[in-house]
């Protein structure tokens, strides 16, 4: 499996917006915020979040204060749920599932490849945002990302609290 940046962004944003939704009282987290803290352009995001809303990922709000919230409790939203959402793939046959790799039949190591595959999205779906989210490391990395966003005179920092 190969997890391009679509992925990596996803999950990196899914993490930020849990974290700030959480230390904010539940209030939504704008882009701008997330793009910022996370060097991810804006315009980006906008269409990743667009499919992790029709996913029932995240919700939008506007106006005022506006911008997303998590849909759903981080420990009913797991990895697998956000890869999937921007349309990246776990499946690591040469045939993408369809059993026809070598002639329109399996090749030699179709089993082996399947088998990595399901392993893979097995892990995935395991691991839930609200345990990314609660790692000390990820915590120390978000605490440092705020504090360098308020040196920019960007994104507020966020005082901490311990994890649920």
């Amino acid at each position: 499996m190969r997890l391009t940046t679509k992925g990596r962004y996803a999950v990196t944003a899914m993490t930020d917006l849990a974290l700030h939704q959480h230390d904010n009282g539940g209030r939504p987290v704008s882009l701008s915020d997330i793009a910022e803290r996370q060097s991810i352009p804006a315009a980006y995001l906008g269409r990743l979040f667009a499919s992790l809303r029709s996913h029932g990922l995240v919700e939008s709000w506007r106006g005022p204060g506006g911008g997303y919230r998590l849909a759903r409790s981080a420990g009913d939203i797991s990895i697998a749920d956000m890869i999937e959402a921007v349309d990246e793939r776990t499946d690591n046959t040469r045939c993408r599932g369809q059993v026809n790799c070598q002639d329109n039949h399996k090749c030699l190591t179709h089993v082996l490849w399947s088998d990595l595959s399901q392993r893979i999205q097995d892990v995935l779906s395991d691991i839930c945002l609200s345990d990314v989210v609660s790692d000390a490391q990820v915590r120390e990395v978000a605490e440092r990302q705020d504090a360098m966003a308020k040196n920019r005179g960007g994104a507020a920092t966020v005082q901490w609290r311990r994890p649920c």
